[in-house]
């Protein structure tokens, strides 16, 4: 067999996979209700703010005021407010970031594949804002959901109920 008519065998698979839609690159074009331009989210958020809701970054774990806080109340966006977590879903996951078992609807965040890093996980953006949260993982308590919300700290902000 030719060079390359066997070349385009084995490389025609990875040629097809690489030209299928991205849905981590389609949320970048997803028009969530709240927007803002770059310098508007910049007049309104912090540096750690801004890097990890915007940039998708993440916070040195066991940094955040909320990775031990354990107050009844409600955690929401920082970036544009809206009610993501209540205080009942939080647990200790040992992880260094406060961890939830559920959002307080289905509708409050938007799960998104993401494959970055060498590594495959579920990203989770505010469903309001588009904001990067965290990540999903599936070893969460098995008594509630089994879903453990590792949520960057940074990202949000407690009401007091």
């Amino acid at each position: 067999m030719k060079p390359s008519i066997l070349a385009a065998i084995i490389l025609s698979p990875l040629l097809a996979f690489c030209q299928q839609p991205n849905k981590q690159n389609q949320m970048k074009d997803k028009a969530f209700p709240v927007q803002k331009s770059e310098k508007e989210w910049k007049e309104i958020l912090d540096s750690d703010q801004f890097r990890v809701l915007r940039l998708k970054g993440t916070e040195r774990p066991h940094t955040s005021e909320y990775n031990m806080h354990y107050e009844d109340g409600i955690y929401s966006c920082a970036g544009c407010k809206a009610p993501l977590f209540a205080s009942d879903s939080k647990f200790d996951a040992h992880c260094g970031w406060p961890s939830f078992d559920k959002p307080v609807s289905d509708t409050v965040v938007v799960e998104v594949p993401d494959n970055s890093h060498g590594m495959r996980r579920t990203e989770i953006l505010c469903a309001n804002c588009g904001g990067h949260l965290g990540h999903v993982f599936p070893d969460g308590p098995k008594e509630t959901t089994g879903m453990r919300y590792c949520i960057n700290g940074v990202a949000l902000d407690f009401e007091d109920r």
